[in-house]
């Protein structure tokens, strides 16, 4: 069993975003580690791989205890090249779906400013 909190970040695998994504879920949420499942323009793609995730989610939820699942999306996104309205709109999509699986954990959506801030949606 692993020690520690854990948090899940499902995010695009541009790696620009990571560490302000990583570092917003550790300061927002006090967790010590954050479980990344990355897939490109996962904001747009993710009732395309639901099966994937779901199963990529529940590990995290079920072996390190993971008690919080963050959806993102993220400013000059090479596969989901939308405008920023648009990714907000697909991030919350990705909450409502990641939300119906009844995991028991909360479940959040954010955006990755051009700044590379994070803002909760």
């Amino acid at each position: 069993m692993a020690d520690g909190k854990f948090a899940t970040s499902v995010s695009c695998m541009d790696g620009r975003i990571q560490i302000p994504l990583n570092q917003w879920i550790k300061e927002n949420y006090s967790a010590d580690y954050v479980d990344t499942i990355t897939e490109p323009g996962v904001d747009k793609n993710i009732t395309n791989v639901i099966e994937s995730l779901k199963t990529k989610v529940g590990i995290s939820i079920n072996a390190h205890k993971s008690d919080l699942v963050v959806v993102s999306g993220h400013y000059d996104c090479a596969a989901n090249p939308v405008s920023d309205e648009e990714h907000i709109e697909f991030i919350k999509k990705g909450v409502a779906m990641i939300s119906s699986w009844d995991l028991g954990v909360k479940v959040v959506g954010v955006w990755v400013d051009g700044s590379w801030n994070v803002n909760t949606v």
